[in-house]
């Protein structure tokens, strides 16, 4: 008896000292490691369901996808139970998950064995409606189910795993206890484990995201009937149900310890781990890698335009940021694409976190492109000179013309249509009122251009009438208090006195040029005359051919007139010659015709003729 105790005794020592030493090297393992990991629970199980038959109810179809995830996770981490011959327990520790080689994988195994023995479970719900005696099986199952929901809660109780990991997997324990005991109909101990859950998972909403809390709601919604059929039993009818809700609420809060500082962490890790941008009121949170990538660096963009003085520096830079922009619109694109519940949300009429963010994307793409154009504006205006002038310089060997500013303002005024077209932002006042100013802006710029290259035509009253045009759009814009972000109010006043200057000296050329001698408006055909300078001297007129080799001043040759030829002799005595009559000589007309028949009728009777 005495070697009995002693052996006994001995051997208890040795398991105490064993258990003390894992402990230990547990502590050390866990010390070593620097890995803290994030575990979705919810959201990665809502998904697995909603794809794979949950979502009509076939329990037995997410059965079998939860027993092939277990076989695919245990051979890619080269952890089976045994070999083919021979069976060998081997459950997930803290080893596996601490560590130089440590993998976030490991705890998928114990939550999927749960899932699927909860799946199980269920499906043996439906089927003892017709086979009673399932029933037994069904909390079998879901006893099972509990067990490897407890290993899940002792693996992420330990420091490797963060505070909401910890908050999830405190409200699935709960949720699942909740389920077998509600099986087993004890509603006092089912609504206990449920009521935990709910003060959880309302919590959890709280500290996170707005877009993340549709799901937890919605978590919540589903075993609202349970808990409300719990107390319905506990208080044996419907009198005393909102006092027996108030008793599991602080039996629950009293069961959860240290919740406060659970989610005072959680938010803060989520704060950390999502970026979040505030504009235009409203938060936006920022989940891809790229996008919070792309917002760092498109904050010190404008650290480094601000050093830069050369303009192909400026736009090299812009044009970049706008690579990078574009990438991040379609990382968000991709997550909506991905998930269902965004993808109906951004097609409805409400605006979603993620479409607000993609919005907001939007919107810097837009302005950077715009700022891009008006780099291109000021390079172009170092090169270009008054088109009125008779020399232009160069840009990249091609002549700058007004019709080139216009151009690029018309593309400006396209970026500025298209921010007024942002999804989200239709209905801010303020915004639309800040790109339409925006928009009168650019308009009085494109107008000035559009006059100048009339100018250039000799169209002097058309581009009168858009000097006034652009100088009106000026001035509104003016009103209005452009955006301190482009700076446009000194170029806006700087353009108001230029066209005051320009629009008299259109309007003098035009009076000039249409007037004619007698004050009568005619044609540019009659007003090229081919007179010479000195026969219209009272008259002022530009004529080029004044500068010419040949220029048509005077005629130094006159032209030749008709004048009487000169006689060879003076017949003085002619005047006064009298000359006798003829009229003797001369036969008159009478006789002549008379003359005239006789003989005629001589020769026609063959006689009286001269022989």
């Amino acid at each position: 008896m005495i070697d009995t105790k002693m052996t006994e005794d001995s051997t208890n020592n040795v398991e105490t000292v064993e258990n003390t030493n894992e402990a230990e090297q547990t502590n050390a393992v866990i010390a070593e490691t620097n890995k803290v990991f994030s575990l979705e629970i919810l959201h990665m199980i809502k998904n697995a369901q909603q794809q794979h038959g949950l979502r009509h109810g076939d329990y037995q179809r997410y059965r079998g996808y939860c027993t092939r995830r277990i076989r695919r996770l245990r051979k890619t981490l080269k952890y089976p139970q045994g070999d083919k011959r021979h069976f060998k327990k081997r459950d997930v520790t803290i080893t596996q998950l601490a560590g130089k080689n440590a993998d976030e994988r490991y705890i998928h195994i114990p939550l999927t064995a749960a899932e699927r023995c909860w799946a199980y479970g269920m499906q043996l719900k439906q089927e003892a409606n017709s086979e009673p005696r399932k029933r037994f099986h069904l909390i079998s199952k879901l006893r099972k189910a509990c067990v490897y929901a407890l290993q899940l809660q002792e693996l992420c109780t330990s420091d490797v795993f963060d505070a909401r990991t910890k908050l999830e997997c405190e409200a699935y324990v709960a949720w699942m206890n909740g389920t077998l005991y509600f099986e087993l109909q004890e509603w006092k101990t089912a609504g206990e484990h449920l009521k935990r859950a709910q003060v959880v998972y309302e919590n959890l909403a709280k500290a996170l995201p707005e877009e993340e809390q549709e799901l937890y709601n919605a978590k919540l919604n589903e075993f609202a009937p349970n808990l409300r059929y719990c107390a319905y039993n506990i208080s044996g009818g419907g009198a005393g149900n909102t006092n027996m809700d108030d008793l599991l609420e602080l039996r629950a809060q009293g069961l959860l310890e240290n919740l406060d500082d659970l989610i005072s962490q959680a938010k803060s890790e989520s704060c950390e781990g999502l970026q979040t941008i505030e504009w235009r009121g409203r938060k936006v949170t920022v989940r891809p890698e790229k996008v919070r990538l792309f917002l760092l660096g498109a904050q010190d963009l404008d650290k480094s335009l601000e050093k830069t003085t050369k303009i192909d520096s400026k736009i090299e830079l812009i044009e970049r940021i706008l690579m990078d922009c574009k990438d991040a619109i379609q990382a968000v694109k991709d997550e909506i694409k991905q998930d269902p519940k965004l993808r109906s949300m951004a097609t409805g009429q409400t605006v979603s976190g993620v479409q607000y963010l993609l919005s907001y994307l939007s919107y810097i793409r837009l302005s950077r492109t715009l700022q891009r154009n008006l780099c291109l504006v000021e390079q172009a205006k170092l090169s270009f000179e008054d088109p009125n002038r008779k020399t232009q310089t160069t840009i990249e060997g091609k002549k700058v013309r007004a019709q080139d500013f216009a151009r690029l303002y018309e593309i400006i005024l396209q970026n500025v249509t298209e921010m007024q077209q942002i999804t989200g932002l239709e209905e801010d006042a303020e915004y639309q009122a800040e790109i339409q100013n925006l928009s009168s802006a650019f308009k009085a710029f494109r107008c000035y251009y559009i006059a100048l290259t009339l100018i250039d035509m000799k169209k002097w009253i058309e581009a009168v009438a858009l000097y006034e045009r652009s100088s009106n759009y000026a001035t509104e814009a003016l009103k209005g208090k452009p955006s301190n972000e482009f700076n446009l109010t000194d170029e806006l006043k700087r353009l108001i006195t230029t066209i005051d200057s320009s629009k008299f000296s259109a309007h003098a050329y035009s009076v000039l040029e249409n007037e004619t001698g007698d004050g009568e408006v005619s044609t540019t055909r009659s007003q090229k005359s081919s007179k010479p300078l000195f026969e219209r001297l009272s008259q002022y007129k530009e004529d080029q051919s004044l500068h010419t080799r040949n220029p048509n001043v005077f005629k130094l040759t006159p032209d030749m007139e008709a004048i009487p030829c000169k006689p060879f002799f003076f017949d003085l005595a002619y005047n006064y010659i009298e000359l006798p009559s003829l009229e003797g000589k001369m036969e008159s007309p009478d006789k002549k015709g008379a003359a005239s028949i006789s003989g005629f009728v001589k020769g026609f009777l063959g006689w009286g003729g001269k022989k």
